[in-house]
């Protein structure tokens, strides 16, 4: 009978040999892999060479290799560990000092096996201790040193990992040490320890496996045909099918009295009747031929690549209607189709916007309530027009568009879809290089599309909005221009109700005059905006605030409380509009003149304050809390005047005040009054004026 050593030793040399064929596939010139396959191959030369030595009853010569494949796991293992610790540069020099002192070491061992061979075992014997055998010990000692080393060190992120190489590894030292300090404690070996060796280095393998599996930095690549784990997985779920039904006819049989032979039969036959329908549907077949292809093969793409092409292909260029192009370049271009048309969602139809090497007719337009539509927006899916010419069932006999139908470069339907909205879709041209169309062509297809969609829907909204902005432009003009009128109104109205009275005063009709010509010469401006559909700003002139804000003083004297000019320091400029600044100042006053009584008090103030001139309108009216000026005040369209009020007076100072590169300041106590205070940069024209 062969030796159970034999058995033992030779079954882990072939769970090692297992082991080195699959390390030698995939990338190379990586340390950490070429020192795992050199510790595999040497495990496996000891192994087999112990089993030969055993099954021969020759001279243990397997103790030359021993020393070396200690060594081998040793040297596995300090790369290991100069990978998990911190300090890298001190660590490889350690590593470098440590590989030195152990191939020393086990230059020596191999020594002493050959002095033991040639001279006897006892030559290594020295007071009582075979220093073989405590060599071996120490090697062994190394090794469980070195796997809590790399355990301790690891990172949390690479346990996953490294935790199975630690229990390998340290049950293969482990027993080492348990062998070889039994041999020194009873200075023989234990036979039976001996030879279930082999069996638990054998062990190791699958252990070892599941860490190389989970380590990138030892890729493996192996393919095995699509077909053969197809057909490998088809007849083992056969098989499976088949044991299962054996076993339930005969339990009917054992347990069905007079009729369980009957009604195993009967059972069997219809088992296969079964068994020969699934096996025979497309359906099922496909789908496992998909669940195969998901879940035990590389994939058919570089994604990183693909993605990098796909971004820098839609992402070129202006964001404009050219966008809806590259959005159809993009996608082709994954799956080597030469052209493409894209529909999109307008209204409650879908209507050909853009296409890409491909001609299409304005009238190819679909309805929103089309079955293909609702088809692909429920789904999510992707139609394939072969596959659906094939068959249509997969697709619940969904009925396309006639002129879809006679589209003949027309391949596949891809839905775009926003947060479960379908906004478009896009058809692209048979491609003369895809000849078959799978389901992972589909995924990244459909993930394309997804993308694409979010860069139309932005395109659409960034369209909207600037649509809005010149809408909200038209609108902001119109509330400035009625603002004005409702003032200029105000003034002719108080020209008109005074004429009655002072007609014969010659003051009176100079002051009427000039304020008639003033009006008209803000309404042809109002008028010069309203031809423009926009607020142009004129030309900034350098004006001299003193006597604008008494201008606007005198402008403004016509209602009561009439409001007094302080002009501390005279000669400062500013570059600003002098008919809007002066406006925006007129509207600050008449704001302060509606929430002052009559016999109040308005005062404008002008003075110099560093580099900056200091306006302040200020008034003794009923004032405003602190909740209203946050929330109210500098808010458009907001007014406490009822429907004589627009609202937007101190909106448009503050406005234009923020354009001068100046900042607006209120100050309010209920009952006691309000200050505006304007702060604006002075002009180089102030420097030789200001006295």
């Amino acid at each position: 009978m062969i030796n159970i050593g034999v058995i033992s030793f030779g079954s882990g040399a072939v769970l090692f040999l297992v082991l080195t064929l699959v390390l030698l596939t995939g990338q190379h010139g990586r340390s950490r892999k070429n020192a795992l396959k050199f510790a595999s191959i040497v495990s496996t030369a000891w192994l087999g060479f112990t089993a030969l030595s055993i099954y021969y009853e020759g001279p243990f010569f397997s103790y030359l290799v021993e020393p070396v494949r200690s060594f081998s796991w040793l040297l596995f293992l300090g790369y290991v560990l100069v990978s998990s610790v911190t300090n890298a540069h001190l660590a490889v020099q350690r590593f470098r000092r440590a590989t030195l002192f152990v191939v020393g070491f086990t230059i020596l061992l191999v020594a002493i096996v050959l002095l033991r061979l040639f001279k006897g075992a006892a030559v290594t014997n020295f007071h009582g201790i075979d220093i073989l055998y405590a060599g071996f010990l120490l090697l062994s000692v190394a090794g469980i040193v070195l796997v809590e080393q790399i355990m301790r060190n690891a990172h949390v992120e690479s346990r996953r990992a490294v935790k199975y190489l630690c229990i390998g590894l340290g049950i293969m030292f482990a027993y080492d040490f348990y062998l070889y300090s039994t041999a020194l404690l009873f200075q023989k070996l234990d036979v039976a320890i001996w030879e279930m060796r082999g069996f638990v280095n054998g062990m190791v393998v699958p252990v070892l496996a599941i860490a190389i599996a989970r380590d990138p930095r030892l890729s493996l690549d192996i393919f095995v045909s699509r077909r053969m784990v197809f057909h490998t997985t088809a007849l083992l779920g056969t098989g499976l099918y088949l044991l299962a039904m054996g076993l339930g006819g005969y339990y009917i049989k054992f347990y069905g009295g007079e009729w369980g032979t009957v009604v195993q039969i009967v059972f069997m036959s219809g088992a296969g009747l079964v068994l020969m329908v699934v096996f025979f549907s497309g359906r099922v077949r496909a789908s496992l031929r998909v669940f195969i292809n998901k879940h035990f093969f590389h994939y058919k793409y570089d994604y990183r690549d693909e993605w990098l092409r796909f971004i820098r292909t839609l992402s070129s260029g202006q964001p404009d209607d050219r966008l809806r192009e590259r959005a159809i370049h993009s996608i082709a271009e994954i799956i080597d189709s030469p052209g493409g048309i894209l529909w999109m969602r307008r209204m409650n139809r879908f209507i050909p916007v853009s296409s890409w090497q491909m001609e299409v007719s304005e009238n190819d337009v679909l309805s929103s309530d089309h079955p293909l539509i609702k088809f692909m927006t429920a789904r999510e899916w992707l139609v394939d027009i072969d596959e659906y010419e094939r068959d249509p069932e997969l697709y619940n006999n969904l009925e396309l568009p006639e002129w879809l139908e006679n589209m003949a470069r027309a391949w596949l339907i891809i839905p775009l879809i926003v947060h479960d909205h379908m906004i478009g879709f896009v058809v692209l041209a048979r491609s003369p290089a895809q000849h078959h169309f799978n389901w992972e062509d589909s995924d990244l297809v459909k993930t394309a599309g997804r993308q694409v969609a979010v860069h139309l829907a932005q395109l659409d909204a960034s369209q909207a909005l600037a649509e809005a902005k010149q809408f909200e432009a038209c609108n902001r003009l119109s509330s400035y221009v009625m603002h004005d009128l409702k003032n200029l109104i105000a003034q002719l109205s108080l020209v008109v109700t005074n004429a009655a009275r002072h007609s014969g005063n010659p003051r009176f009709m100079e002051d009427a005059i000039t304020t008639v010509d003033n009006s008209v010469h803000k309404m042809n401006r109002l008028l010069s905006h309203l031809r423009s559909d926009t607020i142009q700003e004129k030309a900034a002139d350098s004006i001299e605030l003193c006597a604008t804000l008494g201008d606007v003083v005198k402008t403004m004297s016509n209602n009561k409380p009439v409001p007094s000019l302080d002009c501390q320091a005279a000669g400062i400029h500013i570059n600003a509009d002098a008919d809007r600044f002066g406006a925006i100042i007129g509207h600050l006053i008449r704001n302060a003149q509606d929430a002052t009584e009559d016999d109040g008090q308005i005062i404008v103030r002008l003075f110099k304050l560093s580099d900056r001139a200091i306006i302040e309108v200020q008034d003794t009216g009923c004032g405003m809390d602190e909740a209203f000026i946050k929330e109210r005040l500098f808010k458009p369209f907001d007014s406490t005047k009822g429907k004589t009020g627009m609202g937007i007076g101190v909106y448009e100072a503050q406005d234009y005040v923020y354009k001068l590169g100046g900042d607006l300041e209120v100050i309010s106590r209920v009952g006691e009054g309000t200050t505006f205070r304007i702060r604006l940069q002075i002009s180089d024209a102030s420097e030789n004026d200001v006295k």
